[in-house]
């Protein structure tokens, strides 16, 4: 079984992989202060929540963006696994090209999503990524990783404005059902979600001119679900594209 981990800064999402199959994901904290022991207890334990032996385990395929949690994973892999890690790098991969001037600096889970968005929904593709920032990923006609465009996240931004404001309340992400919000939790709630989801389609609208073609458009990350389904640009929503791009990429390393 292949275990994927695509390691952000809010968050780390896994996959477990039976042949092409997605059978289970979890959505975790990402936590710099756990040793590998520790990484190796909480997965264990959060495998056998799902129903998965450990044990079953034979593989693992990482696309990180913290550096520093790089060789934890790894050392927790080995010990609790029996198996080292494939680690996505975007200027070493091979199965997506990328025309940024600077390949290396492209984040490793913007790349796995590009891969399992090509994937699973052709070309020409627009991927928004609704995570610790909201990024937009350009994937040519050719398949062709062009760019991106990348905003403060959903989160982020409620964070620096309750942070900032004494009198607002923490609130629940959901859409009110309206844009004219009748008290203080249904104006934070139409403003940021109604916000995001403009944010998406003016964003949207400027690549597609750009690109000169009418890329689908797919929406994935952590808070999709929310956002994703009041822009109405976005075609679908997938959750779990980057998770998809790990599996292509391990099935292909030896390529």
């Amino acid at each position: 079984m292949l275990l994927t981990i695509d390691v952000g800064n809010t968050e780390t999402k896994l996959g477990c992989f039976s042949g092409d199959t997605l059978t289970h994901t979890w959505r975790v904290t990402t936590d710099l202060r756990r040793t590998p022991d520790e990484y190796g207890v909480f997965l264990t334990q959060l495998f056998a929540t799902g129903g998965v032996d450990a044990r079953a385990i034979d593989t693992v395929a990482i696309a990180s963006v913290v550096p520093n949690l790089d060789p934890v994973l790894e050392s927790a892999s080995k010990r609790f696994f029996s198996t080292k890690p494939v680690f996505l790098k975007p200027e070493r991969q091979r199965l997506i090209e990328i025309l940024t001037e600077n390949p290396a600096e492209v984040g490793a889970d913007l790349v796995a999503a590009a891969i399992g968005g090509r994937d699973r929904f052709g070309a020409p593709l627009i991927v928004v990524s609704y995570g610790t920032a909201t990024v937009f990923i350009a994937i040519s006609a050719a398949g062709e990783y062009l760019g991106v465009a990348i905003a403060p996240g959903v989160t982020i931004s409620i964070d620096a404005l309750i942070g900032r404001t004494a009198k607002l309340p923490q609130i629940a992400l959901e859409a009110p059902g309206h844009a004219i919000g009748r008290n203080t939790i249904e104006a934070l709630q139409s403003g940021i979600v109604y916000g995001f989801a403009g944010q998406t389609e003016a964003i949207v609208s400027r690549m597609r001119a750009e690109m000169g073609a009418a890329p689908r458009v797919v929406g994935t990350g952590g808070l999709a679900g929310i956002v994703a389904k009041q822009a109405s640009v976005v075609d679908t929503i997938d959750p779990h594209l980057s998770l998809y791009g790990l599996a292509l990429f391990y099935a292909a390393r030896g390529a």
